[in-house]
């Protein structure tokens, strides 16, 4: 009965898809735009693409819930993919923010693009 209660119909599900992918999308190309600010543009770049993954990452434990979604992540097949991609997430605010290196924040935003598309590609069947 608690777990009736409180799972979302496939409607909402869609609707929270669609959202926090459009932020997602949003923080992307936002984080875009402030590239070309003198100075802390590309900090700015960094952490709003970083921010846009994670938005787009979230979007789909919408559709799945999070706890498939969270074991869809790490099952053996898609393990590396996902620990590459969680390590240029972090790389990426950690060069931001503590270290202080805006060009090893546009590398590892390079790296990230990559790995979340080995990620993505990693949930089609035979496309690895």
């Amino acid at each position: 009965q608690v777990i009736d209660s409180t799972s979302l119909g496939w409607g909402t599900r869609v609707k929270g898809f669609v959202a926090c992918f459009a932020i997602g999308c949003l923080c992307s190309i936002l984080g875009s735009c402030l590239l070309w600010i003198p100075k802390k543009g590309l900090v700015l770049f960094a952490v709003f693409y970083t921010l846009g993954n994670i938005s787009s990452i979230g979007s789909t434990m919408f559709l799945m819930g999070p706890m498939k979604q969270l074991k869809k992540m790490f099952e053996p097949t898609r393990l590396i993919a996902t620990i590459v991609m969680l390590l240029c997430l972090i790389l990426t605010l950690c060069s931001a923010f503590w270290w202080r290196k805006a060009g090893l924040a546009l590398l590892f935003c390079i790296l990230q693009f990559f790995a979340m598309a080995w990620y993505s590609i990693s949930f089609i069947p035979y496309a690895r």
